[in-house]
């Protein structure tokens, strides 16, 4: 298979190349450029003269000043339509509307009258302005937005930002976004380059957002240009030092609660024919990932980042652009309450649990742009992304048991993923058409250390009633001790049959003989070591048609894959808008049909690991005796339908809608090995995702800026679970379908911006509201009596009104009457019934009200309220500005959850009230 994709792979680039004989300046990636000149109603150059562009929904703004010729120029602009307006002493000002929608150049001619002297001009953009002709629903945010967002955290700002501008975005933990119903099937094209791995902050490193031009989010029927993860594709266009003929940047400070700072400076500088723009900073938190308790503990970490954009236009022909990014981060794992001072076997306080992880990313993506004709423009670009995870823990092993985690671990997993790109891209008359083919080999290898630290976990020896006993190391000596061998027989056993294989690696018992199968093994610790090669081709070819009020958007992609599983097929996409000019309004309706490939992130262990016997004696012992069972992970592909409008209502408010239906085979998510902090990818059978998302923006009026979306998606998957380690987690009951972890009714984000005078002093102000994710692994109240004090403490958990206590758990809740009381929670919705079904769920005295489909248990809704406040020129400075921005993230110290023992993530609180100040120095 490899050699029939490289075969493919080089023809088509061959081809390609064949078409580069041709001849100016192109853009490349997600950016176009507009040149122009200005001249006079007698065809004499106006130098001088003041270009501005803007989008009012993206907050884009730029300004040029025309050269001595009359002639001016704007690049990497973002793909959007724009009001060009150009001003001049002695002339009567004039104004056009442009649209970018490819890296060829767009050449403009601005005729000015002579007229009365004109030094500045307001522009009032009418309805029509503010809709776009196109067949796909998206979001744009520029830095006018992005500079101004009170975001939770700087060490997953990209993924914060598109969490709160676009709707059908669930939030999650630690920077992890679920994009319309899926698990983290999001990817970003960075100024060109795909990047379909996951962006969370416990996966990988994150661009910083002060390295960010702007941002398209398409949350529509994706184009064919993009395939792999498209339930969220994010366009990012980074910042250029390309034309900024006097250095421009800044350096800040920025220092706040829980003692985070972050320091860094940003500088761009270069001549219309080159430019450099390079960003950095240092974030030192102690609150680096949101912990399992609202208290902050053992929590700290810090990321390095350094991130460097060169331009480079060799001639008239050819452009050379070069990302280079490296992020380096260490971060503690959050412990709950149920991790301090962790017992033995024996007894004995063996320390708090002290897990820590480390994350290396590096990033080097050359592109190489050549201009054929004025139509023409053709792409060559390169890329290497790696990410190395390591995974430690803690230095006494048996202080890593804890009541959810029977296992220490440590892992060294790598990620690397190269490539190559190109493509094509026309315009003329009607037609927009580009046609691109793109090869990725992905290499993985994983390094997983495993050892048992829970005394019961692999008992050899049950007592009468079967629980296990510690001390023992082998069946033989249950006799004389008076106890039975757990050996499978035991109709009272609690828990699996003893495996001899794991007594190896069981820290919590007399180490074994070498006669007994455990030579080798003096660590105590079991390798598992998987590698493999992911090799993926795609080739795509779409067009544009624009005719009077219609756009069609018409394409199909091929995508060959071949990883542990092989898989081809073709994918059309089709997409139809037709704008009502007279009403401003847009009606639009789309199609795509979209290959899911399965997630790298720990692929072989999920794949094979149930070939590795002590792996898969683990599972099956942390399981309760379910059999292990591993399948490679196959592609899945998916059917989606859109159909949507966009209104202007004057220019005052635009509002954009759209339904969904995506219907997917073989649909994704995560699961965790045994109890460990290792997450791994698994397939279910198919998924039903229906759900509509909403936008509305009111451009800048008098100082005011509004964004607002909205949306509520069902994730509804089907059982069973067809590949990947294990078998169908506890707490979905056994139902054919089901409401996965990620599922949310109802999210919604206000945006408000306001700077009521001409000085820059203005005010950012976020409104976040969620109903809920799903909670998998506490179905209903039964459940919860099962939880450890501690956790009932934590959820806020009360029989009939009176609250659990760490010295006094709830353990039941029925009252003296036999009928059923009511256990409630805080923090969980919990649906009443199955109270004594932990302890028997054969007999349970309340029938639960759980219902996988229609009443799963949730954490509760929550309002979150940030606000920042900020002048831009503190001592009105020209050329030089301070800046000063105050910020407050959850205003009223809402006590919330993201999620509470999720099968992938586990637990994890929002963010208490925290301030924080940052001074700046532009230049």
């Amino acid at each position: 298979m490899l050699k029939k994709l490289s075969s493919y792979s080089v023809l088509i680039l061959g081809f390609v190349l064949l078409l580069t004989a041709g001849a100016a300046k192109a853009q490349l990636g997600n950016s176009g450029s507009i040149d122009g000149v200005v001249k006079d109603q007698s065809g004499a150059s106006v130098p001088g003269a003041k270009v501005e562009i803007g989008n009012p929904v993206s907050s884009f703004h730029r300004e040029a000043t025309t050269a001595s010729d009359g002639s001016f120029r704007f690049t990497n602009v973002p793909f959007n339509p724009y009001h060009l307006v150009v001003t001049a002493t002695g002339f009567g000002s004039a104004t056009q509307d442009v649209d970018v929608r490819s890296t060829v150049p767009i050449n403009i001619s601005i005729a000015l009258k002579v007229g009365s002297t004109v030094t500045t001009v307001t522009v009032e953009e009418n309805g029509g302005d503010l809709v776009e002709n196109e067949s796909t629903f998206h979001t744009d945010v520029d830095q006018g937005i992005i500079a101004r967002l009170p975001l939770e955290s700087q060490s997953s700002s990209f993924t914060s930002i598109a969490t709160l501008v676009s709707p059908g975005v669930a939030a999650d933990s630690n920077g992890l976004m679920h994009g319309l119903g899926d698990h983290a099937e999001n990817s970003v094209s960075l100024d060109g380059q795909p990047i379909t791995d996951q962006f969370s902050k416990v996966f990988s490193n994150q661009l910083p957002s002060d390295a960010i031009q702007s941002m398209e989010i398409i949350s529509g029927a994706p184009p064919a240009e993009f395939g792999d993860k498209t339930s969220l594709v994010i366009k990012a266009t980074t910042k250029s030092g390309l034309g900024l003929t006097k250095p421009t940047g800044s350096v800040y400070a920025d220092y706040g609660s829980f003692g985070t700072s972050n320091v860094g400076f940003n500088l761009g500088y270069g001549t219309q024919k080159w430019g450099n723009f390079i960003s950095a900073n240092v974030l030192n938190s102690g609150r680096f990932l949101d912990p399992p308790e609202f208290q902050v503990i053992h929590a700290k970490g810090n990321e390095e980042n350094i991130f460097d954009r060169f331009d480079y236009q060799f001639s008239q022909k050819d452009t050379l652009h070069l990302n280079l990014n490296y992020t380096r981060s260490w971060f503690q794992t959050p412990n709950a309450f149920d991790n301090l001072n962790v017992l033995d076997v024996n007894g004995n306080n063996v320390g708090n649990t002290d897990q820590r992880s480390k994350i290396g990313t590096y990033n080097i993506a050359p592109v190489w742009t050549r201009l054929i004709n004025s139509n023409t423009v053709f792409t060559f670009g390169a890329f290497v992304r790696h990410d190395q995870f390591n995974y430690y823990p803690s230095n006494n092993p048996l202080a890593d048991f804890t009541p959810i985690q029977s296992e220490s671990i440590a892992q060294d997993r790598k990620l690397t993923n190269a490539g190559l790109r190109s493509d094509i891209s026309y315009v003329k008359g009607i037609n927009n058409i580009k046609a691109g083919v793109v090869y990725e080999h992905t290499f993985l290898t994983e390094n997983d250390n495993l050892a048992i630290v829970n005394p019961t976990l692999n008992s050899p020896c049950l007592d009468a009633n079967g629980n296990p006993q510690t001390g023992f190391t082998d069946p033989t000596q249950c006799g004389a001790a008076g106890l039975t061998p757990n050996d499978g027989t035991n109709p009272n056993a609690t828990v699996s049959p003893f495996l001899p294989l794991l007594g190896c690696f069981d820290l919590t018992r007399p180490t074994p003989a070498a006669t007994d199968g455990c030579a080798n093994t003096a660590s105590g610790f079991h390798l598992f070591h998987g590698h493999t090669d992911v090799k993926e081709l795609a080739l795509y070819v779409q067009d544009t048609i624009t005719k009077n009020n219609w756009s069609f958007n018409l394409g199909i992609r091929g995508d060959l894959y071949n990883g542990l599983s092989t898989y081809r097929t073709a994918e059309p996409r089709l997409g139809v808008a037709y704008n009502i000019k007279q009403t401003n309004t847009v009606l639009r309706v789309s199609y795509a049909r979209i290959v899911e490939t399965p997630f790298n992130e720990n692929l072989v262990v999920a794949s094979s690991g149930c070939n590795d016997p002590v792996v898969n004696g683990i599972f099956t012992a942390s399981s309760g005796g379910s059999p292990c069972l591993s399948v490679p992970l196959h592609p899945g592909w998916r059917n989606e339908f859109h159909a949507g409008f966009q209104q202007a209502f004057g220019k005052y408010l635009v509002v954009d809608a759209e339904y969904l239906w995506k219907y997917t085979h073989y649909g994704f998510d995560f699961s965790i090995l045994g109890n460990t902090p290792v997450t791994f990818p698994v397939e279910w059978h198919n998924s039903k995702i229906p759900g509509w998302a909403l936008r509305a923006s009111v451009p800048n009026y008098h100082g005011f800026t509004a964004l607002v979306v909205m949306s509520s998606v069902a994730a509804r998957f089907f059982q069973p679970q067809i590949s990947g380690l294990g078998i169908t987690p506890v707490g979905q009951g056994g139902t054919s379908v089901f409401r996965i972890d990620h599922d949310e009714k109802y999210n919604e984000t206000t945006h408000l911006q306001y700077q009521p005078w001409k000085r820059p002093l203005w005010v950012g102000f976020n409104w976040r509201y969620d109903s809920g994710l799903v909670v998998s692994g506490i179905p209903d109240a039964g459940a919860a009596l099962g939880l450890t004090p501690n956790q009932q403490v934590t959820i806020g958990l009360a029989c009939n009104g009176v609250f659990a206590t760490v010295a006094n758990p709830l353990t039941d809740c029925t009252n003296p009457n036999g009928t059923q009381g009511r256990v409630t929670s805080k923090l969980l919705t919990l649906p009443q019934g199955g109270y004594n079904a932990f302890q028997n769920p054969n007999n349970p005295l309340f029938p639960s009200q759980f219902d996988a489909d229609h009443n799963p248990d949730r954490v509760k809704p929550r309002n979150l309220f940030d606000i920042a406040v900020g002048d831009d020129n503190l001592f009105q400075g020209d050329r030089y500005k301070w800046s000063l921005r105050f910020t407050v993230v959850n205003l009223t110290n809402k006590v919330a959850l993201y999620n509470f023992l999720s099968s992938f993530t586990g637990s994890h609180f929002v963010t208490p009230r925290s301030e924080s100040v940052e001074l700046a120095f532009h230049f």
